[in-house]
């Protein structure tokens, strides 16, 4: 792809955690790396500017909400979806598959594609490789992802099998749309639900295909801890080293520093964000619920290790107050303060690996949520 590569940067000795760079045509992008969600065009509550000042590299829309509103074309005769949210560094774009499977008895899935109504408005559309591809490339991501099926948690064998094969024709049909060489980048998505042997069939199937890079779907999904860790260990090192490894939809900060001890160089979620409108917030030493009442006279702020703007400025009992009155500015605060969190905790994921101190770091990461 044009103006796309990845570079492995350094290899821990005593995991698979690994420390790249990805360079796009906006720019380049250190991994590990999280990228908040914009699903609709915009990460809620953070304006760009205040996304760039805590260090977010790249951010992720949604194909399926931003064809359904605004549309694309729209967004396409605007100047792109950098220009219309005034963003100017990289964007990932989703293909729209997990919205679209997770609309239940309003969709219906074909070899064509999947057949849906719309949550707006109940009007009907089909929702193909190819037509992902139309939208994604209209949107004018840097990171382009094929179409498939986010396998549900739990499912019987014989679907999994059914799906994870349906969903690598769907992945050449995007390839062929969008051939190596083209301005955006194409991701393939490793499914298999929680079946080992399909995992690895998938992994070989996109691989004599050929993407830019690679990612696992179908995690997060309802499955126990421990065996998304398990099929992490298994399936990042499926992937070819000299490519970026995603896993989709994760997580939690345990999550993070467990997927990079894994190999994995890319993660996106919304819980960081959403906690944030919920009042729960993330610190070095765990998870706090702003709305409690032992924080109504707290001084402190969220963090006495963290200097964002927001521990800086702000008390525990003024956040609490923003949040019980039901100002919209807790929401900003609280989200500004969440996603400067998940940026330190990569940004000290990469420190480490390059130190060559990342076991350290990961126990040190532990320690602190259990004194």
């Amino acid at each position: 792809m044009s103006g796309f590569k990845y570079e492995l940067l350094q290899q821990d000795k005593s995991s698979q955690a690994r420390r790249g760079r990805m360079t796009t045509g906006r720019g380049k992008i250190e991994t590990p790396v999280f990228m908040p969600v914009g699903t609709l065009g915009t990460v809620k509550g953070m304006l760009p500017e205040a996304l760039k000042e805590i260090g977010a590299q790249i951010i992720l829309a949604n194909t399926y909400h931003l064809y359904l509103r605004p549309g694309h074309k729209l967004v396409q005769q605007l100047g792109g979806l950098h220009k219309f949210m005034h963003w100017d560094r990289p964007i990932l774009t989703d293909s729209g598959g997990f919205q679209v499977f997770s609309l239940g008895d309003l969709r219906r899935i074909t070899e064509a594609g999947v057949a849906f109504q719309s949550h707006l408005d109940g009007s009907k559309h089909l929702l193909t490789p190819e037509l992902s591809i139309e939208i994604q490339q209209a949107l004018g991501a840097d990171i382009i992802m094929v179409f498939d099926e986010c396998i549900p948690h739990p499912a019987e064998r014989d679907y999994v099998v059914t799906s994870t094969h349906r969903s690598a024709r769907w992945a050449r049909r995007c390839r062929e749309v969008l051939p190596a060489g083209s301005e955006s980048a194409l991701f393939g998505i490793v499914q298999g639900g929680m079946e080992p042997d399909l995992r690895r069939q998938s992994a070989e199937q996109l691989q004599d295909i050929g993407f830019e890079g690679y990612a696992l779907g179908g995690l997060s999904v309802g499955e126990e801890t421990a065996l998304m860790y398990d099929l992490m260990e298994y399936s990042l090192p499926l992937l070819p080293a000299d490519r970026p490894r995603y896993v989709m939809g994760v997580g939690t900060p345990e999550n993070l520093v467990e997927g990079v001890a894994r190999g994995c160089d890319m993660f996106d979620c919304v819980m960081p964000t959403r906690n944030a409108r919920n009042g729960v917030l993330f610190t070095s030493f765990g998870k706090i619920s702003i709305k409690q009442a032992r924080y109504r006279d707290d001084a402190l702020p969220i963090d006495p290790e963290c200097d964002c703007y927001v521990c800086r400025h702000y008390s525990r009992a003024y956040l609490r107050h923003l949040y019980t009155s039901g100002e919209i500015l807790a929401s900003v605060l609280n989200t500004h303060h969440n996603l400067y969190y998940y940026q330190q905790l990569m940004f000290g994921l990469r420190g480490a690996l390059e130190k060559g101190t990342f076991a350290e770091f990961r126990s040190a990461f532990y320690q602190k949520r259990t004194q």
